[in-house]
């Protein structure tokens, strides 16, 4: 018994975020940590201080409907600490996608807090796809209400 396999252990992330809406650029990000991952939880963050466009249910439906089918990748909500979902969810991996330096900064501090909370769980910093550097869930959300004052 020499490797995870064998104990039957697999390799779980959890991709946390708000994702109101979420974007191609997650969805890439999703599905290249599947080639380092054998599980991916998508989790989507509730924060009663924020104010959404999509309830949390809506979110949550709308990531599921876009990965239908995939038995690999799952989709929950939380409203408490990041590593607590992970724990939840045996996550000992939490993925998160850096676009620019700025991205970069805040994530590496985020990453620090998480690693003094549950130093057993690990971040993994993806960089963002090229063609996704430019693409948020501000700007998608911007296009949106744009779209809906047009009609």
């Amino acid at each position: 018994m020499n490797n995870i396999e064998d104990c039957g252990l697999k390799k779980v992330a959890l991709f946390p975020g708000s994702f109101d809406p979420f974007t191609e650029g997650h969805e890439t990000l999703v599905k290249r940590a599947l080639l380092l991952f054998d599980n991916i939880v998508i989790a989507v963050g509730m924060n009663s201080d924020k104010q959404y466009m999509f309830t949390v249910e809506e979110r949550v439906s709308m990531i599921e409907n876009r990965f239908d089918g995939n038995e690999r990748i799952k989709v929950v909500s939380y409203s408490d600490m990041t590593v607590d979902c992970c724990r939840r969810e045996g996550a000992g991996f939490i993925v998160r996608g850096v676009r620019n330096t700025k991205d970069f900064e805040y994530e590496q501090t985020v990453a620090a807090v998480n690693r003094n909370l549950a130093p057993d769980i690990d971040t993994v910093l993806m960089l963002s796809d090229l063609e996704y550097k430019d693409v948020s869930s501000t700007l998608e959300r911007e296009k949106l209400l744009h779209n809906k004052k047009e009609d």
